[in-house]
């Protein structure tokens, strides 16, 4: 069973920019579509960046990116829908967290 963190208190999915996430301590995180895609949690994806490829954008991949659905899974996650047809990674609550703690060493953005 996968290790849970706490949820967001807030999702804001833009299906032309991104995903934003606010946790119960106020802070706001935002995620932009490459980044996402680039970065998405399944399989697939994780075994591209594994060879050294990008799972993202591909030969065929639609332009430009556009989430198209996004689903919660249980209490943990949630999956994105995207228009070059990929839709199986699910980006956990605990990952997204994790992401925007510290990346580079900076702090994530908090609300006033």
């Amino acid at each position: 069973m996968p290790k849970t963190g706490p949820s967001p208190t807030g999702i804001d999915v833009a299906r032309e920019a991104g995903i934003a996430l606010t946790w119960p301590d106020g802070t706001v995180t935002r995620y932009g579509l490459e980044e996402l895609r680039v970065s998405c949690p399944c399989a697939e994806c994780r075994g591209l960046r594994e060879r050294g490829q990008t799972p993202w954008p591909r030969p065929s991949s639609p332009q430009p990116l556009r989430i198209e659905d996004a689903e919660l899974v249980g209490a943990w996650g949630m999956t994105l829908h995207w228009n070059d047809g990929h839709g199986t990674g699910i980006f956990s609550w605990e990952f997204l967290k994790a992401w925007h703690e510290h990346p580079n060493g900076e702090e994530a953005e908090t609300t006033p």
